[in-house]
């Protein structure tokens, strides 16, 4: 039976208008400028008023441009309808803080808000305001300050981030660290833990910004410009910059989402995209080449498809690392020609220790919380970076842990005296690299350089192999994730012909900059048997 006439024109208008509309949404909002003041916020009311003395030279951008305030302290910069304005924050100031300690540097425009979406986004924000002005605050800035890193503290719950509470921000309270990074997988999918965590991380009591994972995004998003939304509601811009002492860091957004297959599942994979890129350029033109930069993302440089346009941005400067965390193990990787670096130097990026470790998995502590050892064999913890103008220094932190835990020795309780030569000492060096020298020594013998390899760490899998066999009985808490190769791990053999008794093995540790690291675990080593003699 053939549809009516009028039947047959109401589809066709309805495919049409639903054309339209998917046309409009795809064509290029309409630009308008934006203006406003950069300001010294003398009676902290976060308004520009009568008096108040505004600020030559700021930087201001739109996440493509960026300009600079004139003499008056003005700006005018180009937005569309999902824009988000942010200042830079110079060196010597602060932005506005809110009661969680988040940065707010930024201006959402969004007149019509987010599209729909299970966890919310951004509320209309209504026309464009005939002045964005953004208030900052004086502060000492020294050459030589610290960082607090925190990699993939990834809760579901509430009782994790209570575990994120109780392991790490305990300790940190009262930290003299400048400020706090998160980079990335804030939540594990469960966006409505922001809010949980942000105050809980506040109590450390500094300044605390984040970088958006793969795990902090709407999964239900039809553009990679709508993954955000949530990210942007609670924290501001996925991607942006700002200067502290005489250190520039930029905050890269490396999660896109895209859709492999038209009509298909949505997916993630490490990428930029055009305009971060444009952004990238323009922010570093406006930067001196003998300033240190730091930049902070999520998926390694490695795991980022389009890395090519990022590396000839920083191949040829002097002063440049780069962070990342997503991997849940530890790892100063060094960039070559390899992977089609072409800078004069091997770019030094370093994948940070995990708050969560793997993801809150092994057996609980007297606290409850698990033990969560990564796959590599390092503790679950957090890093502090070190800044003196362009020298740059690394420390790890195991959660709950002293600060001279740095390293795990893997011996045998008991050796023959005969058999010692044939006995392998695994030494896992958790902030170790190909950079670093190990040494160990028994008994005050000679000290014995040890080889540097990429192996799974045994007393991990011992770990694992152990808990695994638990499980099977009992299943009560989180697998552990499955042992992998180490980057930070050395073995050699004891030394021959050791003298029985009780004996300490003595191991040091010297990084990239000379710092050394010690420990020590005692040995018995029993007579060796007696020999059979045939009758």
């Amino acid at each position: 039976m053939n549809p009516s006439p009028t039947r047959w024109l109401v589809s066709s208008l309805c495919v049409l208008s639903l054309a339209a509309a998917a046309a409009r949404a795809e064509e290029p909002a309409a630009k308008q400028t934006a203006k406003g003041v950069v300001f010294v916020d003398a009676n902290d009311n976060r308004k520009y008023d009568d008096g108040e003395q505004s600020l030559a030279g700021i930087k201001v951008s739109n996440g493509r441009t960026i300009v600079e305030t004139d003499d008056a302290g003005r700006y005018e910069i180009a937005v569309d309808d999902d824009d988000i304005l942010f200042v830079i924050k110079p060196r010597g100031y602060r932005t506005p803080l809110s009661p969680e300690k988040l940065p707010r540097f930024y201006y959402i425009h969004k007149p019509n808000g987010s599209p729909p979406s299970h966890y919310p986004g951004v509320e209309p924000t209504g026309p464009l305001p005939e002045s964005i002005d953004f208030p900052l605050y004086a502060q000492k800035e020294p050459e030589q300050f610290k960082a607090l890193l925190f990699g993939d503290p990834q809760p579901r719950n509430q009782k994790e981030v209570d575990w994120v509470g109780h392991d790490v921000v305990e300790e940190l309270i009262g930290s003299d660290a400048s400020f706090g990074v998160t980079l990335g997988d804030i939540a594990f999918n469960n966006l409505k833990t922001f809010e949980a965590l942000n105050k809980t991380i506040a109590l450390v009591g500094i300044p605390w910004y984040n970088v958006i994972g793969n795990h902090d995004i709407n999964f239900d998003a039809k553009h990679d410009h709508h993954s955000d939304e949530t990210f942007e509601r609670v924290y501001g811009p996925p991607y942006y910059s700002f200067d502290y002492g005489q250190v520039h860091f930029i905050v890269l957004d490396d999660i896109e989402w895209y859709f492999p297959k038209p009509g298909g599942k949505g997916e993630y994979r490490g990428g930029l995209g055009e305009d971060q890129i444009e952004f990238i350029k323009n922010d570093l033109a406006m930067i001196p080449a003998e300033q240190m930069v730091v930049l902070m993302m999520h998926i390694p440089l490695e795991g980022i498809h389009d890395r090519q346009g990022l590396y000839r941005l920083i191949e040829k400067r002097p002063f440049c690392i780069s962070i990342s965390g997503h991997t849940h193990h530890h790892e100063h990787r060094y960039i070559t020609k390899e992977d089609g670096w072409m800078g004069p130097e091997p770019h030094h990026h370093i994948i940070n220790v995990t708050v969560c470790g793997s993801w809150w998995s092994g057996t609980p502590d007297e606290r409850g919380i698990p033990h969560t050892t990564m796959a590599d064999g390092a503790p679950n913890g957090y890093s502090i970076i070190s800044f003196d103008g362009t020298d740059y220094t690394l420390d790890f932190k195991a959660a709950g842990r002293p600060a001279d835990y740095q390293m795990e020795i893997h011996a045998p309780e008991e050796v023959a005296a005969d058999q010692a030569g044939e006995t392998m000492v695994y030494v896992n060096v958790f902030n170790g690299s190909e950079r670093s020298k190990v040494e160990m020594s028994f008994e005050g013998g000679d000290w014995v350089a040890m080889q540097h390899t990429r192996e799974i760490d045994p007393k991990f899998q011992e770990v694992y192999d152990a808990e695994a066999a638990v499980l099977e009985k009992a299943p009560n808490f989180r697998q552990l994730a499955k042992p992998k190769a180490s980057s930070h791990l050395w073995k050699a053999k004891l030394p021959a012909e050791l003298p029985v008794g009780v004996g300490l093995l003595r191991v040091r540790a010297t990084d990239a900059n000379g710092k050394q690291y010690t420990s020590a675990r005692v040995i018995r080593v029993r007579e060796a048997p007696a020999a059979v003699t045939a009758n």
